[in-house]
Parts: structure tokens; C-alpha cells; sequence
């Protein structure tokens, strides 16, 4: 298939097709006899594992060295897992941060008539007599 169709096939524009395939993120994809991408399965589940561990958060040197393990001769794994597996703690931190962030707003919306609202009251207390001070 060209790469309009994988394009679609995917939900990968053909700019970032090009752009995986130029950093190595995917393998060099075969041309037909008038120049044309040919992709095939193959580069397909390239494209789709290169979208979800971008998705996931995953740097493109950190996936272009996981992808270099992958297709390297010997047995890689170990160093792959520990990859895949720096990846999950960066996400989780993200999450956890994510998820305090989320517990404050709750907290606020919980509290804001006891709370919120007299903070803003004397918020713009402090505004009007500091324009107050200037203008005098």
C-alpha cells in the first residue's frame, strides 16, 4: 500500500510516516519501480508500536534505542526491559503528579464557599487597597 493508505490505515499522518522512517524509529521502507513507499504488514505495526509508545511518553531517543536493541543480532531483552520499564516509572511520576493536581481541585470545589470564596474576598481586598495606595 503507498503511504496515503497506511496514513489512514493508521491515524499517522504521512509527514510523521516520513519522519519515523527517516530517524529509524521504522526499517527503510521498499519503493515500487516509479519511486512510490511501498508498505507493507510489516511496517505497519511499526508505525503502530512507534504511536503508542510515543503516546506513552516515550522519547525518540529512548525509542530509537529500544527499536536498535530490537533489531540487533543478539539476545537484547534485559536491556529492553529496563527501557520499557524506565519508561513506566516516568509515566507513573506523571500520573501521581497528575492525580495530586486533580485531588487540589477537588479539594477546592469541595471547600470553595468555606473557603475559596473568602480567599478571593480578601485577595481583592489587598488589590483595591494597593490601588488605593498607588493612586493617592
Amino acid at each position: 500500500m503507498n503511504i496515503k493508505e497506511a496514513s489512514q490505515q493508521t491515524g499517522v499522518s504521512s509527514a510523521a510516516i516520513r519522519y519515523y522512517e527517516k530517524e529509524g524509529l521504522i526499517p527503510a521502507i521498499d519503493r515500487t519501480e516509479v519511486g512510490n513507499r511501498d508498505i507493507d504488514n510489516r511496517i505497519l505495526r511499526r508505525i503502530r508500536f512507534v504511536t503508542q509508545m510515543r503516546s506513552a511518553g516515550m522519547s525518540i531517543e529512548n525509542l530509537r534505542r529500544y527499536i536498535q536493541l530490537f533489531d540487533a543480532q543478539e539476545d537484547n531483552t534485559k536491556e529492553q526491559r529496563a527501557l520499557l520499564q524506565e519508561q513506566l516509572a516516568v509515566m507513573e511520576e506523571k500520573r501521581d503528579d497528575l492525580q495530586a493536581a486533580i485531588d487540589h481541585l477537588n479539594y477546592k470545589l469541595a471547600h470553595f464557599d468555606d473557603h475559596m470564596a473568602s480567599t478571593e474576598a480578601e485577595l481583592r481586598a489587598l488589590e483595591a487597597q494597593h490601588q488605593s495606595e498607588r493612586d493617592s
